[in-house]
């Protein structure tokens, strides 16, 4: 079992993702931010005793800040608010995300300058020890003041009230903290707004989506590999030359990809052999070309879409690295000067601005691999395929006219990417003034990345249909001639979504490939193929 350590400042994307999906992960709290928790605990409490105001302690909150109440109240006002922003609304956050979230913001409280009593990292640890899921709504946070909303049904399960999954049950907090021999936590002054103010739940969302979208970067250069073979396409697009003359280094890596993908196939070849294909004109002015030497774009320039998101996932993931490793809550305390200080770590500007852009590359991708499998099903443009990929059949044949293949694949196709473009829109262009204009200038972050989410989930069914039809279409051509690499993803599909030899259900097919997507079934399968 794998130890993370908790210290606000090394969490990994990876050790996030881990942690999200129950991989063997224990937590332990360093030393340092042991101290560090303790330390400005101590300022909080030392400044609350002299009587002066401290935002969210002795103060209302946002545009209520001008009501100081006495530290007496502290405690309670903490309580409060907690129940008043219990209002989310749609489905539940899954478990995945709930993990993150409560991964995230023990992180965040851990660096050590948010005044937290130390009660409340540890039992935010012992929820994920013992898979204790607060029930989170999905909605109803705009991003700043950090995601209120969603992390009060965090808080108020910490504090032995509303409801958790456990086990796969829905049960009380208070039953399952009682069985587990587990102490809720007493809010003691600045508890409660340091769990909810701050970026977790947004960016629990943006960690579980950049590796989702990275995995789909590699799935993308597989679809495009084996659409060109079906194709009989021209892999010299692929050539490093062409690359290293552009040298983006996303582009780069996906045109690298494609090309070994490609290596030893017999029916997307290299440009010399494409061109040797045609007959010389020996004198002649004119001719038809028997085979063109340029592709459409949808494969010629797929290094240049995909690798877009490639090399955005770069600068995304440094971001969010940055943001989970942040102090994201207000005020903040400062021991070594004894200041306290209001601000607005709350802000989710980064988040917000790397999902828009995320969802706005993944869902190219979506288009990209749309207009492929476009042109498999199309025999006015699939070169010499057959009508929408149906098998084979002589004209004198019962069955000739009956069947129609990937016709209905390609319309779903055609929605699903439709859709992925629609959630493309900028979410931080909708920022609205809330909470009486004190909240007047808002992130929307956790919609952003709820929203790249759903095109995540919607490009893998299209990367998912797509691969069904160029495995029909390289099967209509000829498997033996397919590269080792493509040829593995090919037998992997096949182990569990037949050839359609005749019109048939094929939610089934598409389902069992979204899932080898999911787990990295298709990218393991062409590593393999090339004894990688």
């Amino acid at each position: 079992m794998t130890t993370i350590k908790i210290d606000g400042h090394g969490l990994s994307i990876g050790q996030a993702v881990a942690a999200a999906s129950r991989e063997g992960s224990d937590f332990t709290v360093s030393e340092d931010a042991l101290t560090a928790m303790n330390a400005s605990r101590n300022l909080k409490l030392e400044i609350l005793a002299t009587g002066k105001p401290i935002y969210g302690v002795t103060t209302g909150f946002g545009d209520s800040v001008n009501r100081q109440i006495s530290p007496e109240k502290t405690a309670r006002l903490q309580n409060e608010l907690i129940r008043y922003h219990l209002n989310g609304t749609g489905p539940l956050a899954s478990d995945e995300v709930v993990r993150a979230t409560l991964l995230i913001r023990a992180n965040c409280l851990a660096r050590g300058n948010s005044g937290v009593s130390l009660p409340v990292v540890d039992l935010l640890l012992d929820f994920l020890r013992h898979d204790i899921l607060p029930t989170i709504p999905e909605r109803g946070s705009v991003g700043a003041s950090g995601d209120l909303v969603p992390l009060c049904y965090l808080a108020y399960a910490l504090t032995g009230q509303g409801e958790v999954r456990h086990r796969g049950e829905i049960r009380r907090a208070a039953d399952v903290l009682a069985e587990l021999g587990l102490e809720p936590v007493t809010l003691e002054a600045k508890d409660g707004l340091a769990l909810i103010n701050g970026t977790s739940f947004s960016s629990a969302f943006a960690v579980l989506n950049t590796e989702a979208a990275a995995g789909l970067a590699d799935v993308a250069d597989i679809c495009t590999a084996l659409a060109s073979e079906g194709l009989l396409g021209n892999r010299g697009h692929y050539a490093p030359f062409i690359h290293d003359e552009k040298p983006h280094g996303g582009q780069g890596a996906s045109a690298a990809l494609i090309h070994s993908l490609l290596e030893g196939s017999e029916l997307a070849m290299t440009y010399d052999q494409v061109v040797d294909l045609n007959d010389p004109l020996d004198g002649r002015h004119y001719q038809k070309l028997t085979r063109s030497i340029q592709d459409r774009y949808s494969l010629r320039c797929a290094p240049h879409v995909n690798g877009v998101l490639r090399d955005m996932l770069d600068w995304v993931r440094t971001w969010m690295t940055v943001e989970i490793n942040s102090s994201s809550d207000n005020p903040l305390f400062d021991p070594s000067t004894g200041a306290v200080y209001s601000g607005g770590n709350f802000y989710g500007g980064h988040v917000v601005t790397a999902m828009d852009s995320l969802k706005t590359a993944v869902a190219g991708v979506a288009d990209l691999l749309d207009r492929q499998l476009a042109l498999l099903v199309d025999e006015k443009f699939n070169n010499g395929l057959t009508p929408n990929l149906i098998a084979r059949v002589d004209d004198d044949d019962t069955e000739a006219g009956l069947q129609h293949g990937f016709k209905g694949m390609q319309i779903a196709c055609s929605s699903l990417t439709a859709e992925a473009l629609k959630h493309a829109g900028p979410a931080s262009t909708f920022s609205r003034s809330t909470e009486a204009h004190n909240q007047d200038k808002v992130s929307m972050a956790p919609i952003a990345a709820r929203d790249a989410r759903n095109v995540i989930e919607l490009t893998r069914e299209v990367a998912a249909i797509h691969l069904l039809a160029a495995c029909q279409a390289v099967e209509l051509r000829g498997v033996d001639e397919m590269s080792p690499r493509t040829r593995a993803v090919h037998t992997r599909i096949r182990k569990e979504a037949p050839f359609a030899a005749k019109d048939r259900q094929m939610d089934g097919d598409i389902a069992a490939v979204v899932e080898m997507i999911s787990s990295g079934a298709i990218t393991e399968a062409a590593r393999a193929g090339g004894d990688l």
